[in-house]
C-alpha cells in the first residue's frame, strides 16, 4: 500500500510540477491482474483499483493496524469496465458497467472477480474510517435518477449520479458519485468551491488516448494545475479548489471524506477572487 502524507496550503505554494504530481496525482491505477491501494493521511482515505484476471482479495496492511481491511472502515466500489463480481463474505454481487456497491464496516472478506478474464472488470475503490456498521447496498446505475446541471452556454452541461449518499444509502462519512459531461462540454465543478469540512478525490475516465483535463487546485488566490489523463485520480485537500477543463467531454467519479455527509456543504468562491 502506497502512503501519501498531508500537504499544507503554504507548502503547496512552493511545489514545482513534479512535486505537485508526486503529492496529489495517482497515475498508476488499473493494472491488469493487480489490486492497487493508496493511503492518504488527508482524512485517511484509501483510493484504489482492481482489475481481476483471477480473483483478487482486498488485503490488510500494517498501515491499518487491524485484522482485516473493513474492521474499522467502510468501502465504496464502482465498476468502470466490463461485468464483474464482488464477493463479500461469500455473497456475490454482480457489477455491470458503472454499477456501484457500498460495503459497511465489519465485512471480513472482499474478493473481486471478472465475468470474462480476457475482458476484465475495472473496479475503482474509495474507503474511509467508520465508527458504525451499515448494511451493504448494491447501487445499479440504471436505477439512479441523475441531477441535470450546467448548460451548453457555459460548457458544463452534465448529469450527476449520487451513489453513496443519504438519498441512496447510509454511510459513516464516505460520499461517492459519478458525473458525466454531455458532448461538447468540457468544464466540471465551475464556478469553484471548497469545503473545509471534507476532502475530495476525483477519478477522470471515459477519455480518448489523446484526451487531457487541466485539473485546477490550490487556494482560490494561489491556483495551480495538474494535467490529468484517462483513469488517473487526484487528491484534493479540504483547503483546495477542485475543478477542471478538458479538450473533450469525459466522466469523473468523486469521493468525499470528512466531518459530514451534506453534499451541498460548499463554500462558493466568486470568480473575481480566483488568481
Amino acid at each position: 500500500m502506497e502512503v501519501r502524507y498531508a500537504v499544507s496550503p503554504d507548502e503547496a505554494k512552493g511545489l514545482d510540477t513534479k512535486e505537485l504530481r508526486d503529492n496529489f496525482l495517482i497515475d498508476d491505477l488499473f493494472k491488469k491482474g493487480e489490486l492497487k491501494l493508496v493511503y492518504s493521511h488527508i482524512d485517511r482515505i484509501i483510493v484504489g483499483s482492481a482489475i481481476p484476471v483471477a480473483p483478487l482479495e482486498l488485503p490488510v496492511g500494517k498501515e491499518l493496524g487491524t485484522n482485516y481491511f473493513l474492521e474499522r472502515r467502510e468501502l465504496g466500489i464502482i465498476n468502470i469496465g466490463p461485468k464483474g463480481y464482488v464477493a463479500l463474505d461469500g455473497i456475490k454481487y454482480e457489477m455491470n458497467n458503472k454499477d456501484g456497491l457500498y460495503v459497511g464496516k465489519g465485512v471480513k472478506e472482499v474478493v473481486f472477480e471478472s465475468a470474462d478474464s480476457n475482458n476484465p472488470a475495472r473496479f475503482y475503490l474509495n474507503s474511509a474510517p467508520a465508527h458504525k456498521e451499515y448494511p451493504t447496498v448494491k447501487i445499479d446505475m440504471k436505477d439512479i435518477k441523475p441531477q441535470h446541471l450546467g448548460s451548453l452556454s457555459t460548457s458544463n452541461e452534465r448529469k450527476l449520479y449520487q451513489y453513496i449518499h443519504p438519498n441512496i444509502c447510509e454511510s459513516c462519512q464516505l460520499v461517492m458519485g459519478l458525473t458525466m459531461l454531455a458532448p461538447n462540454n468540457v468544464w466540471n465543478t465551475f464556478p469553484v468551491h471548497t469545503h473545509d469540512r471534507r476532502m475530495e478525490v476525483y477519478l477522470y475516465f471515459d477519455m480518448d488516448e489523446d484526451g487531457v483535463v487541466f485539473h485546477l487546485m490550490g487556494e482560490a488566490g494561489e491556483t495551480r494545475h495538474i494535467v490529468m489523463r484517462n483513469e488517473q485520480a487526484v487528491i484534493s485537500p479540504s483547503w483546495s479548489i477542485h475543478s477542471g477543463v478538458g479538450n473533450q467531454n469525459y466522466t469523473f467519479i468523486w469521493g468525499m471524506v470528512g466531518e459530514n455527509i451534506e453534499f451541498t456543504d460548499m463554500d462558493h468562491i466568486d470568480n473575481s477572487k480566483i488568481r
